[in-house]
């Protein structure tokens, strides 16, 4: 029989025997180090970083140049697996339910992490409740770019050209729902103007469309257009960023030139499964700092257009509540439907 001094009374009545109680201490504390030495141990096998896109473009190099600096911190290389489709929501869904190990990772973006699930009906994924955040990379805008035979010299001359011909000017966008697109709508909607869109299946093509005089705007990531402004094939008009660019020093903000607090860049950075030991999550997340804040790592970047962004677990959580609020607006705004 147990004594009185053996048994503890909890809430409902119910009763635990202090033997019982030291038994489920011992498995808690157990667990707890088995969980502490796992993170102390890792990582003891590659990781395998997710980048929800195919191989090739602005993201899939983001994730590269991350990774290759990240794998020499931690002692253990990081792979790059592309899983494109979806605008990236298949990709970020697999991630937000891989086993919270640490040794699946995705990289996330704007466009998964802000986009996507307001984008599609049914996502798969809470980019603020599934997915733990390790930090940012960087960030990088967009150039606005015009055919050289538009009338148009500068971003005000674009608006009041648009205002004029109401519907008429089209642009080209890397897909309905990109950055790309939703960028454009945005300044459409704050500049009162009305445009035409015309969706095409990635940059290059509508890039290619846009050279050739087919449509009338893009807006562009940077590195393509360099090239193609330089050789007089497009005309820069502004960069969609807080700040001038790097890239394009000579070429105004939207904000500077025609609408105060205009702002459409692209964020990236790496998350993990929720649940992720936090000392994983820190290990990592340190290995990024460091990888971010690398001259090799910033000067990359900067032949990118792209903005080193360091941070904190935290701090990446904050930006990604942020732009999922701003983003989601815009979406909603412009009526895009995934497809």
């Amino acid at each position: 029989m147990v004594g009185p001094d053996q048994v503890d009374r909890i809430e409902g009545g119910m009763t635990m025997s202090t033997p019982s109680k030291m038994l489920l201490t011992s498995l808690a504390l157990a667990a707890l180090s088995a969980v502490s030495a796992a993170a102390q141990d890792y990582p003891s096998r590659p990781v395998t970083l997710i980048v929800p896109y195919s191989a090739g473009g602005g993201n899939d190099l983001m994730a590269r140049t991350a990774a290759e600096k990240m794998s020499q911190a931690l002692g253990q290389q990081i792979v790059i697996e592309n899983r494109g489709g979806a605008g990236g929501s298949i990709a970020t869904r697999q991630v937000a339910k891989a086993p919270p190990d640490g040794y699946t990772l995705g990289l996330g973006g704007t466009g998964t992490l802000a986009i996507d699930p307001t984008l599609y009906a049914n996502v798969g994924y809470d980019p603020r409740k599934d997915l733990a955040p390790i930090g940012l990379i960087a960030t990088s805008g967009l150039v606005i770019c015009v055919r050289p035979s538009l009338a148009a010299r500068s971003i005000g001359e674009l608006i009041a050209l648009a205002k004029q011909q109401p519907g008429k000017l089209n642009y080209a966008s890397a897909g309905t729902g990109s950055g790309i697109h939703l960028g454009t709508e945005y300044f459409a909607s704050m500049a009162g103007i009305k445009l035409t869109h015309i969706p095409y299946k990635g940059s290059v093509p509508a890039l290619t469309d846009l050279v050739g005089g087919h449509v009338a705007i893009y807006f562009s990531s940077l590195p393509p257009a360099v090239g193609l402004v330089k050789d007089g094939k497009v005309r820069a008009l502004a960069v969609t960023g807080a700040k001038r660019s790097p890239v394009f020093p000579d070429v105004p903000t939207v904000a500077e030139a025609a609408l105060p607090g205009y702002e459409a860049v692209l964020h990236y950075g790496i998350v993990a499964p929720a649940g992720t030991p936090r000392a994983i999550i820190e290990k990592l997340s340190a290995a990024l700092r460091a990888a971010v804040m690398s001259d090799e790592l910033k000067a990359r970047l900067a032949d990118d257009g792209a903005e080193p962004l360091p941070s904190t677990p935290e701090e990446y959580a904050a930006d990604i509540d942020r732009e999922e609020t701003k983003w989601s607006a815009i979406v909603k705004l412009s009526g895009a439907k995934a497809e």
